[in-house]
C-alpha cells in the first residue's frame, strides 16, 4: 500500500529569503521607474539644492547667530525639512499603484504578503539616502563643514535615515488613507509645511515671537533639528534656558521617532491591508 507525502509548509527561513527577495524585485520596478521619468527625483535633487542657496545666499547674511555662521547653522535644519517635505513621494506612489490596480496584480502572483511594502519601502528610502548626499555635497560647496568625530558624524547619519524611515511611514499612511494620489500633497502640505517652519529650522527660536517660541520649542521638528546639528557639532542657536527636548536634543529625536513608527507602522499596514482586499 503506497503512501502520498503530504507537503511540507515552509519554514520561517524560506519565507523570509522569499520575502527578501519579492521586495527586492519590487523595488527594482519602482526604481526603474526613476530611469524612464528621471522628474521623479526633483523633490530630493533640485529642490533641496535650491533650497540651500536660496537661504544661505539670500538670508545668510541678515540672520545672526549667536556660536555660529548661519551657513553651518542652516544645513541640520533643511537636511530635516526636506526628509519631511520627502513624505510626499511615497504617498503619491502607493496612492497611484492601489488607484490603477498594481497592487492587485501584485497580490494576485505567487509572492510574499508583504513584498510591495517592503519593495516600496526599499526603493523610497534609497530616494531619500539620495537626497541626503546631495545635500551634503551641496552643504560643503557653500562652507558647512563637520566638526565632530567619525563617531558623532556617523550618528547624525543614522538618526537622519531613522527620520527619514519615518517620514516613509507617515506618507505611506497617507497614501493608503486618500482615495486619489492628488490628494497626498494637500494633506502632506497641511501637516509638513507648519511643522518645519514653525521650529529651530531656519532660524534660533528665541527669535519667534511668544507663543509661536513656544510650539517651536516643543515642536518634534525642533528636536531633530537640534539633535543633528549637535551631533555634527554644528551651531544649534539654542536660548539661555532651553526647554527639555532641546537641551537633550537627541534622546527627544529618537523618542519621537520610535514613537511615531510605534503608532504609524501598525496603523499603515491594517489599513493597507483593507485597501489592497477591499
Amino acid at each position: 500500500m503506497s503512501t502520498t507525502a503530504l507537503p511540507t509548509a515552509p519554514s520561517a527561513a524560506q519565507r523570509a529569503r522569499w520575502l527578501v527577495a519579492d521586495s527586492a524585485a519590487l523595488a527594482r520596478r519602482n526604481l526603474s521607474h526613476v530611469r524612464q521619468i528621471p522628474e521623479k527625483l526633483l523633490d530630493v535633487t533640485l529642490q533641496p539644492i535650491m533650497f540651500v542657496l536660496l537661504f544661505a545666499f539670500v538670508f545668510g547674511g541678515v540672520i545672526a547667530i549667536p556660536d555660529g555662521n548661519y551657513r553651518e547653522y542652516l544645513i541640520g535644519g533643511i537636511l530635516v525639512q526636506s526628509l519631511a517635505f520627502g513624505m510626499m513621494g511615497p504617498g503619491v506612489a502607493i496612492a497611484t499603484d492601489l488607484g490603477e490596480g498594481f497592487v492587485d496584480r501584485v497580490r494576485s502572483l505567487p509572492t510574499s504578503r508583504s513584498a510591495y511594502l517592503g519593495g516600496h519601502m526599499i526603493a523610497e528610502l534609497a530616494a531619500m539616502t539620495l537626497a541626503i548626499t546631495i545635500l551634503s555635497l551641496t552643504g560643503l560647496v557653500v562652507g558647512w563643514r563637520i566638526h565632530a568625530d567619525v563617531a558623532h558624524a556617523v550618528a547624525g547619519y543614522g538618526l537622519l535615515l531613522l527620520f527619514a524611515l519615518t517620514m516613509l511611514w507617515f506618507g505611506t499612511l497617507i497614501g493608503v488613507l486618500v482615495r486619489s494620489p492628488d490628494a497626498v500633497a494637500g494633506f502632506a502640505f497641511m501637516a509638513i509645511f507648519p511643522l518645519t517652519f514653525v521650529s529651530n529650522a531656519f532660524i534660533p527660536v528665541a527669535g519667534l515671537p511668544d507663543g509661536l517660541q513656544q510650539v517651536a520649542e516643543w515642536n518634534p521638528i525642533s528636536a531633530l533639528v537640534a539633535a543633528v546639528r549637535t551631533l555634527f557639532g554644528n551651531p544649534t542657536g539654542l536660548p539661555a534656558d532651553p526647554p527639555w527636548p532641546l537641551a537633550h536634543p537627541v534622546v527627544a529625536a529618537l523618542l519621537w521617532c520610535v514613537l511615531l513608527l510605534v503608532v504609524m507602522v501598525p496603523l499603515t499596514v491594517r489599513r493597507f491591508r483593507v485597501r489592497a482586499t477591499g
